[in-house]
């Protein structure tokens, strides 16, 4: 994404499940707010590290955008489900008696015009899947991919900028919780500003 990283952090959790005396939660949700950049448009993220999880193994990113959803499942492949704009997102007028409900959906039709429809939000939801090759490993390429460079003295990707970028926000978030506060982070100079 050539994004360098988060502007707030802010850490949740707790000791839910180990009870034994552990200084770090078993349970930790960080909340990252992702300015916009020439690169890529504003947006957040939520990451959840659960020691207890008592759901087995899943681990994966789920990624929600306009268009639909993309699911990574670490270690098995990922699915794309495209999903039709709606033509009018949902709102709560119809909470309201019914003169301000008219005068709600009246002032919002003004505003945002109902679209006629288009043909990809005629389609329906599409879905496709990709596997990984069969004795594909995240871990043997990263470290191919690392030995490679040592060996052509070439250049990395994940040079120490990314990494420090990629575990910079990982420490705010302990430090957000411990500390009971958002964190202020400036990714370009790589500096915590609070």
């Amino acid at each position: 994404m050539d994004s360098l990283g988060p502007t707030k952090v802010a850490g949740f959790g707790g000791l839910h499940y180990w009870k034994d005396g552990r200084d770090v939660p078993d349970l930790l949700m960080g909340m990252y707010d992702y300015p916009q950049t020439e690169a890529h448009p504003a947006f957040q993220l939520s990451l959840r590290c659960n020691f207890e999880a008592g759901g087995g193994g899943n681990q994966g990113f789920r990624f929600i955008g306009t268009d639909g959803v993309l699911n990574l499942t670490v270690g098995t492949g990922f699915t794309v489900t495209r999903r039709p704009a709606e033509s009018e997102p949902g709102h709560t007028f119809d909470t309201f008696d019914k003169a301000n409900a008219e005068r709600g959906v009246s002032a919002y039709l003004q505003k945002y015009p109902r679209q006629r429809p288009t043909a990809d939000g005629l389609r329906g939801i599409a879905e496709s899947s990709y596997k990984l090759p069969s004795g594909y490993t995240e871990q043997y390429a990263h470290h191919e991919n690392f030995f490679r460079a040592v060996r052509e003295r070439s250049s990395v990707v994940e040079d120490a900028s990314f990494g420090f970028r990629a575990t910079a926000p990982a420490l705010l978030s302990n430090l957000s919780y411990f500390e009971n506060k958002m964190c202020v982070w400036d990714p370009v100079a790589m500096q915590a500003k609070s």
